[in-house]
């Protein structure tokens, strides 16, 4: 029989700003706006460690600017957001991920021309071959050998292990998905943000990337999961955040959320409010 991992409680409320008994990410202050528009408008949100957290809202809502500026793609115009208590203003996306925090992308950016496998090696933390230095001195060869070994483990782990060799571009949507969060697991990462994984995958494959997402939490990870399926967000969420206009308007468990009226209102639709309850 499987164990599940212990997770720690969270609070069962649904107003914004809700504190978390181990918070692994936490966001103060944080404003992003593109002309007249605000884009991003959190006063504070924090993120409990080893969840998954989906993150929804109607179109336009921010949740991918937020995912930009979380992961260093974007910079806020104010405020600040740390991760472990490290503050991560201003730092680049490749140091940001290399501490700890990787996303995927609505559109899959995967590599086409290298193979499965490479597309795992080129996202490896350690590539002591890659500087002057590194390939001058030697021994690089031994941690190359141990890249190899562990992204041949993570695709095994993904079931893409008997397409290590094909080129990219020929996986199909889906696959691509698994890719790249194969891809993000390179780096061992603390946080995995996946914007929107089950966007136009094959249904059939739906069932699996989310087992994998539940995969991630048990292996220890937090995942924050921007999605718009509600039937998904109900079946693989331990906590909901809805924004609205850049703010986040409620919080808290799936079951709760799915009856708010501010949420039904602002994402769901007052038509819809006895199909999520």
């Amino acid at each position: 029989m499987k164990v599940e991992p212990m997770r720690p409680e969270l609070n069962i409320a649904h107003e914004p700003g809700v504190a978390k008994a181990d918070p692994v990410l936490i966001i103060d202050g944080m404003r992003r706006a593109f002309g007249g528009l605000r884009a991003v408008d959190i006063d504070h949100l924090e993120f409990q460690r080893n969840t998954i957290t989906s993150i929804i809202g109607p179109n336009g809502a921010g949740k991918t600017t937020l995912f930009n500026l979380l992961t260093g793609f974007d910079t806020p115009d104010h405020g600040q957001y740390s991760l472990d208590g490290e503050l991560l203003i201003g730092v680049p996306a490749h140091q940001v991920a290399q501490r700890g925090m990787v996303r995927t992308f609505q559109l899959t950016k995967v590599l086409p021309r290298l193979t499965v496998l490479e597309n795992l090696l080129v996202a490896a933390k350690t590539q002591p071959g890659a500087t002057f230095r590194g390939a001058m001195l030697g021994g690089w060869q031994g941690a190359e050998r141990q890249n190899e070994e562990q992204a041949r483990d993570i695709l095994q782990r993904f079931g893409l292990i008997a397409m290590a060799n094909e080129y990219a571009g020929r996986l199909s949507g889906g696959q691509r998905k698994l890719l790249e969060m194969a891809r993000a697991l390179m780096v061992g990462p603390t946080v995995v943000m996946l914007d929107e994984p089950t966007a136009g995958v094959n249904p059939v494959l739906i069932q699996s990337l989310l087992e994998h997402v539940k995969g991630l939490r048990d292996s220890g990870m937090t995942v924050l999961f921007v999605e718009h399926d509600m039937d998904v967000v109900q079946s693989i969420s331990d906590w909901v955040v809805v924004v609205a206009e850049g703010h986040v308007i409620a919080e808290g468990p799936p079951g709760v959320i799915a009856r708010n009226p501010a949420v039904i209102e602002a994402y769901l639709g007052k038509h819809r409010g006895e199909d999520v309850a």
